[in-house]
């Protein structure tokens, strides 16, 4: 029985070309050289560009290749730590005001929804399945994404949100999938994963006994983690190239109403 279908959020559900990235970037840039300058860290902020960078595979090194994950604050600690700057010697509004700036850029500057998806997220909760999404978030924070999602018109049809910078560990840990199917009240073999990552979504959720479908998008963007080397041959249940294919790909299999919450 298919009672739940989630998904995961980057290049299956919204997606940044890589026009849309780099406006991203320096407007978070920008807005954290105003912030440093107006504090007195002039001298500092013209390595502001650098530290954008090496902060990232700092934290990568650290905790993403180990699938942990970490608060945006503490990715803004290393980012001032590679600018030479203690984040402990700056008050806390200041350190508050350097974190929304670096949280939400792709809140001004959204992502796009991928073709279909609201329509394709509205037509499976019409068909009385419960719905979630996993993200692993990078530089975007979960309440940031739950923004985002609000004004692509995507999160009224989404019943559990799961963000890793919150959960503590990254897909495909078992224990984000484990969350996720608290959250949505299931069981394992009662939901459908669909992903654009053969490691991190297919593999995560077949580990759980999940059923696991992964998404081809014809193009993709840029919000594509990084290759992981395994020696696993993972074998999606179902491959699509459209979202509108995962309707009757749910329709395919047997479907138990859940009573609504």
């Amino acid at each position: 029985m298919l009672r739940a279908i989630a998904f995961d959020l980057w290049e299956t559900l919204v997606t940044n070309t890589p026009e849309v990235s780099e406006v991203q970037k320096q407007l978070r840039l920008s807005r954290l050289e105003t912030i440093l300058v107006a504090r007195g860290h002039a001298a500092a902020a013209h390595r502001i560009h650098q530290a954008h960078s090496t902060s990232w595979e700092r934290c990568q090194e650290l905790y993403w290749s180990q699938d942990r994950d970490i608060p945006c604050r503490t990715q803004v600690e290393h980012f001032l730590e590679e600018l030479g700057l203690d984040a402990a010697s700056l008050e806390e509004p200041t350190l508050a005001e350097l974190e929304h700036a670096y949280a939400t850029a792709a809140v001004e500057l959204p992502p796009e929804a991928i073709d279909g998806a609201a329509e394709m997220l509205a037509q499976l909760k019409s068909r009385g399945l419960r719905t979630g999404l996993i993200s692993n978030t990078g530089r975007t924070p979960g309440y940031a994404l739950r923004e985002i999602l609000a004004r692509l018109g995507l999160s009224q049809s989404i019943d559990v949100m799961v963000f890793s910078n919150e959960h503590g560990y990254c897909k495909p840990q078992a224990s984000i999938f484990e969350e996720l199917r608290r959250g949505l009240g299931v069981a394992y073999d009662e939901v459908m994963f669909v992903g654009d990552n053969l490691y991190a979504d297919v593999h995560g959720a077949q580990r759980c006994g999940m059923r696991a479908v992964h998404f081809q998008p014809p193009v993709r963007g840029t919000a594509v983690a990084p290759p992981v080397e395994h020696d696993l041959e993972i074998v999606p249940d179902a491959i699509v190239t459209s979202l509108s294919q995962l309707v009757p790909l749910a329709a395919s299999i047997d479907i138990a109403i859940l009573p609504s919450r």
